[in-house]
């Protein structure tokens, strides 16, 4: 071997000397342990939410919602690693001295406060950020009173006329024929401003409300057209994300967001915001802070953190009109919007509905943002606006709007056709050239996936015969 031979290998064996070889066994074990405590932190949050909410807005709407159902639906075929963790947390409800749901407590660790989620009347239940007591978090909320009888019973819209699925599309709740393994809580269908078939399973029905999942994407961007009529905002406009100016973030626009597009980086496809939803963080803290990657408006990236912060740059137009009104104007009654312990809007998931109220803000879009009342309520370029694929598009079969996906690439069903889409299976598909909404919504186990194409498909053959 040539000298620069050799001294090139001595080099190279020197270098590898450097490298350490796999992580030491106990540093291995430590992140295994810390993640291991977080997942158990994490299912406490989760658990502690969804009785809270499931109960609480259940109660509120006028019907009830027991553990044991709950347990059976919203927290049976979860995620992994919760699935395992779940069944063995304790739980407790709390309750004032008339009934009232004040929050949930749930058992995670002997050595630490037990996770909370904390009911404020009227918006919600809110999860209390990891370690934070029971008695700490009631002092901080306070709230508006529940809808009164008077104010629910002069809603306008209301649909009219009940009916029964076909019994070609109760196959919707056979577990089979849409996807192995799903499971339906509700379907409905209206046309024509009828409500001409609903079902719904065991313990569910018309006021038992259900996470919306991601559905509440669309519902954020029906809200951002509210305060676009209203004079607010403009979808043009800086969404003011960055430090400060000078910072290229500041070239994300409303429409950035609500098209997936913003170009900020994301850890994982959709931004998993788990520690908004069950752990206890903040808006602010989970999606405001995510770097540039790509120039604004260049690539689609399906991102909880892109409509979340589509809805802080809104937030000013929420003192004078909340979500809350804007669902009373609508007839959802039944809808509430919850928020982070700090009182921002969690508006890509937390919203709690009905099917009929789903249907309801279908029905708006079916009438082009105009109330019964005539009062318009969206622009009148808000439905083309939503339903136009004018961004860069997924690669999923499905196109995508702004804060709306679209049923452009599927034959049997008109090219006209979009939805709002949610995990677990919520879905509200909306068809103008037919004047038809469909509601589904389940609870579907991790792994299982409602064919919402085939099911609209047979929904609008059924109809046209």
């Amino acid at each position: 071997m040539g000298v620069r031979m050799l001294r090139h290998a001595l080099a190279a064996a020197a270098l590898l000397a450097t490298i350490p070889a796999a992580a030491p066994a106990f540093a291995q074990s430590q992140q295994d342990t810390l993640e291991s405590r977080y997942d158990r932190a994490l299912a406490g949050g989760y658990k502690a939410l969804f009785l809270c909410s499931a109960v609480a807005n259940a109660e509120r709407a006028g019907a009830e919602r027991s553990v044991q159902s709950i347990e059976n639906w919203e927290l049976a075929g979860i995620q992994a690693p919760l699935d395992e963790l779940i069944d063995e947390l304790p739980a407790k409800i709390i309750r004032d001295d008339t009934g009232l749901v004040e929050g949930v407590m749930v058992e995670w660790d002997q050595n630490s406060p037990p996770r909370v989620a904390m009911h404020h009347v009227g918006r919600g239940c809110r999860t209390a950020p990891i370690g934070a007591t029971f008695e700490r978090m009631q002092d901080s909320l306070s709230g508006p009173m529940r809808p009164t009888i008077a104010e629910r019973n002069n809603a306008t819209g209301f649909l009219e006329g009940t009916g029964t699925l076909p019994e070609e599309l109760g196959a919707a709740f056979d577990g089979k024929t849409y996807g192995e393994g799903t499971r339906s809580t509700a379907a409905l269908i209206v046309r024509n401003r009828q409500l001409v078939a609903e079902r719904y399973a065991d313990g569910f029905g018309p006021d038992v409300p259900q996470r919306t999942w991601s559905v509440a994407k669309s519902i954020a961007a029906t809200l951002v057209g509210a305060a676009v009529v209203q004079g607010d905002i403009a979808v043009t406009g800086s969404a003011g994300l960055g430090e400060r100016d000078g910072d290229p973030r500041r070239a994300i626009t409303i429409d950035h967001l609500l098209r997936m597009a913003s170009g900020r980086y994301s850890d994982t496809a959709g931004n998993r915001t788990d520690p908004l939803y069950f752990g206890g963080s903040t808006v602010e803290e989970t999606a405001l802070h995510w770097p540039l990657i790509h120039a604004p408006g260049s690539v689609y990236r399906y991102a909880n953190n892109d409509t979340l912060a589509a809805i802080k740059a809104i937030e000013e137009a929420f003192d004078d009109h909340s979500p809350a009104e804007f669902f009373v104007r609508l007839g959802m009654h039944d809808t509430v919007a919850e928020t982070d312990w700090q009182g921002d809007y969690i508006l890509s998931s937390q919203v709690w509905s009905t099917a009929r109220d789903l249907s309801r803000l279908g029905q708006l879009y079916l009438d082009d943002g105009v109330l019964p009342t005539g009062q318009r309520v969206l622009p009148d370029w808000w439905l083309d606006y939503v339903s136009s694929p004018s961004g860069p598009q997924p690669d999923n079969g499905f196109g995508y709007g702004a804060g709306f996906w679209l049923f452009n690439q599927h034959e049997g069903i008109p090219r006209d056709t979009f939805a709002a889409m949610g995990n677990r299976g919520q879905y509200v598909v909306i068809v103008p050239s037919m004047d038809v909404i469909i509601v589904r919504r389940g609870e579907d186990p991790s792994g299982s996936r409602f064919d919402i194409v085939a099911f609209t498909r047979d929904v609008l053959k059924t109809l046209e015969n």
